[in-house]
């Protein structure tokens, strides 16, 4: 579903002045997470999960919730340790899940973007998923590259979310200082991310609730619609 997040008709100065409102007037690079902030994915992740969860941990009901949001590593060195073939036999599936996967857009995330990159922000993606997820986004959204300007994956960073290391190299693929950038994050370890990084943080309330991830954000939307 998209929305209409700002008058098409309007002066373009004031389109620009309601983006500084929001983002800062300093700001000149927008750092996107992917799911659950670009793509509204995040149920069907649930639904993988709690199939992976029920045949490998039938004993703790529920598991999925608590992994939400956390990185493939994250969830095989807490969960799986020492599990090393059904580590192989989880990413064979999740593979397999995620090339028939639906990539529906946040609401307004198109309008939103595109107004960005007139005023002249720079835009990437900085997600945890790999290359091989990211041919599955192609191959369902032909226009996706043209929406950014940079595209980083888990093959571009040495440590994951919570560490700022992945927002810290999407400012310094821009040549900007981490002052100059805001996040949009929707998981608790990606907001404390750009947190550490020292960035501006937007919190989309799409995988948490709008309370919980307050206190590690600037500002909280719903997703882009209304900003």
């Amino acid at each position: 579903m998209l929305c209409k997040m700002i008058n098409f008709a309007a002066p373009f100065v004031a389109q620009l002045t309601i983006l500084n409102m929001l983002i800062g007037e300093n700001i000149r690079a927008a750092l996107f997470d992917l799911d659950g902030v670009v793509f509204d994915t995040e149920s069907q992740y649930s639904v993988f999960w709690g199939g992976q969860c029920r045949l490998y941990h039938p004993d703790k009901p529920g598991l999925e919730d608590t992994i939400k949001g956390q990185t493939l590593v994250q969830i095989f060195d807490k969960y799986f340790a020492g599990m090393e073939a059904e580590q192989a036999e989880i990413v064979a599936r999740l593979n397999e899940f995620e090339r028939g996967m639906k990539f529906e857009y946040v609401p307004g995330f198109p309008e939103f973007i595109s107004k960005l990159r007139l005023g002249g922000v720079k835009t990437a993606v900085v997600t945890s998923s790999n290359k091989a997820k990211m041919e599955a986004v192609y191959a369902a959204r032909g226009e996706f590259r043209q929406l950014f300007d940079a595209i980083l994956t888990a093959e571009d960073f040495d440590r994951s979310k919570p560490d700022p290391d992945c927002y810290l190299k999407g400012a310094a693929r821009f040549g900007l200082e981490p002052a100059e950038c805001v996040v949009f994050e929707d998981s608790f370890n990606g907001l404390r991310a750009g947190r550490a990084a020292g960035m501006t943080v937007i919190g989309l309330a799409t995988t948490n609730d709008a309370e919980a991830i307050r206190p590690y954000c600037d500002k909280v939307v719903n997703d882009f619609c209304n900003l």
